[in-house]
């Protein structure tokens, strides 16, 4: 098996804000792909956490980062994008939220490119970071993307998650969702999720609305109209090694999704 993969998050997105805002590619992506309103993340359900767990398919008592800060593994683990780049495959990083560029390590991504929501605001960020990452697909065919999309987190923690704002974001986004796939070669396989959910105007405990996530899955692996089972934030990387053809690190603890 080898499909390109491109992997979208938006940030505290919660499953049931998909149909309160009602756009209707979310519709047309449920039936023409795999999805779950069911996935869980890790605790602390926080941004950083929650990202290097996806990235290095372990939970953070394994990889050690439990805030917003980055800090160096004691027991170092390869990442997505390490791991790729060990079998020569092109990975593309474009991203609204400074904090992440620790995701990767040196020379493992082909294209970095970040659009810093704070100086932008991240409704401006998120617009900009998707053009980018719609040019470099369609000019470099890399073999991996990953895009993140942080406005929605944003007006969570301003406005509260589930506000007329938060949904009207959700919204937003998925206007840039709905873009990039249908702006990007059709042989890629398509993977769109969250970090976390998110109650009040915060998020980082074990309930259920700060732990839930969507995930959806479209490509010639997936069946249309299904629901993956168990699915698990930390079962994204290696659902996209194996849709690449590439090892698994043999630290990781989650299971793909095909």
């Amino acid at each position: 098996m080898s499909e390109k993969v491109l992997l979208i998050l938006v940030d505290g997105m919660r499953p049931d804000s998909l149909e309160v805002c009602g756009h209707p590619f979310i519709k047309r992506l449920i039936e023409n792909a795999s999805y779950t309103a069911e996935a869980r993340t890790v605790m602390p359900s926080v941004t950083l956490p929650c990202h290097m767990s996806l990235f290095h398919s372990v939970t953070p008592d394994r990889h050690g980062i439990l805030t917003n800060t980055y800090m160096p593994q004691v027991r170092p683990i390869n990442g997505l994008f390490e791991q790729l780049r060990q079998s020569n495959k092109s990975c593309g990083f474009f991203y609204n939220w400074g904090e992440l560029r620790d995701l990767a390590k040196p020379d493992s991504i082909a294209c970095g490119c970040y659009v810093s929501g704070h100086i932008y605001t991240y409704k401006a960020a998120n617009q900009k970071i998707t053009d980018e990452a719609i040019k470099y697909i369609n000019k470099s065919n890399p073999d991996f993307t990953f895009l993140y999309l942080g406005y929605t987190d944003a007006i969570g923690h301003d406005y509260g998650w589930m506000t007329e704002e938060y949904i009207k974001a959700v919204y937003e986004s998925w206007d840039c969702i709905e873009r990039i796939v249908k702006s990007i070669p059709d042989d890629y396989a398509i993977i769109i999720t969250a970090d976390h959910g998110g109650h009040g105007r915060s998020h980082g405990s074990e309930i259920p609305e700060d732990m839930t996530i969507p995930l959806f899955l479209k490509g010639k692996a997936f069946n249309p109209n299904s629901q993956p089972k168990d699915a698990n934030i930390i079962d994204i990387a290696p659902t996209v090694t194996k849709l690449l053809g590439v090892q698994a690190a043999d630290e990781w603890e989650g299971k793909p999704l095909i």
